[in-house]
């Protein structure tokens, strides 16, 4: 179902800052973080479908979707993960693009999608609930953010838990480089659950207290269901972007980083993180 804390344009040093978990069937097969194709996009690769849970490319433009939490589906819905492809691979900023799906969001399960282009300082948030033909497009303020199961910064415990360890590593290291993949593994790994008077009371007691941890691993009758991979994605205000990933490859958890340089702003040269 996913889960994301991240901060946009509101530290000096990093214009954004995503953490993220991607909670998946395990037999779902799925490629770890590398170039795709044209060595423009860099990202995880649903292999079923063929798109992509987070995502960025060199122009310094980023997206990423979480499900929404819903008991019902649409039968042979449009597959989500094409919707942060899409963008990335076009021309259009995140406004326009916004406009372009609106055309079809009834075409697709639930969904929260966030559009940022780092080098025009511009970020929006989209989901298509609660109403299916009416995509929801709302512009990101600069801050901390928390993305889950339902809208953007929706008060779940789980989300509410994340929120509070980042804010803490904010606070501790105040202006200075923060510690990423210490973030991951001491914010990212929590496998704390809700107590059951909590629960948003969507699906079963018992399988939204499974999914209630920041860290999800439960046994379903389709299978193994749970956290595969975690990613952090900075962005420096120098435009150098590093994305650490840390994920399951047949039961083994293995880590790696690949950095880039935003195209723009290498041409440009530095700018001020912070508006």
């Amino acid at each position: 179902m996913c889960i994301a804390v991240f901060l946009w344009q509101a530290h000096p040093l990093y214009p954004f800052l995503l953490l993220l978990n991607r909670d998946e069937y395990h037999s779902r097969p799925s490629k770890p973080l590398g170039w795709w194709e044209g060595g423009e996009i860099l990202g995880g690769k649903d292999e079923l479908s063929g798109g992509t849970w987070l995502g960025c490319n060199r122009d310094g433009k980023i997206a990423f979707i979480t499900n929404v939490r819903e008991v019902k589906s649409i039968p042979q819905a449009k597959t989500r993960g094409d919707l942060t492809l899409r963008f990335l691979e076009s021309n259009k900023n995140p406004k326009e693009y916004a406009e372009e799906l609106s055309k079809e969001a009834g075409q697709y399960n639930g969904f929260n999608l966030i559009l940022a282009d780092i080098s025009s300082k511009s970020m929006v948030y989209l989901t298509n609930r609660p109403k299916p033909e009416n995509l929801i497009v709302m512009e990101v303020t600069p801050g901390m953010h928390v993305l889950s199961n339902a809208s953007l910064d929706s008060p779940w415990p789980k989300a509410q838990r994340l929120g509070h360890g980042f804010k803490d590593f904010l606070e501790k290291y105040g202006e200075a480089e923060l510690p990423t993949e210490e973030m991951v593994e001491i914010l990212m790994t929590s496998t704390i659950k809700d107590d059951e008077s909590t629960l948003p009371g969507i699906y079963p007691s018992e399988r939204e207290h499974q999914l209630s941890s920041i860290f999800v691993e439960t046994d379903t009758p389709l299978g193994r269901y749970g956290t595969r991979s975690t990613s952090a994605l900075s962005v420096k205000s120098s435009g150098e972007v590093n994305f650490y990933e840390r994920y399951l490859d047949k039961d083994q958890w293995k880590e790696h980083t690949m950095s880039c340089q935003i195209k723009k702003m290498e041409e440009h040269g530095r700018f001020n993180s912070v508006q």
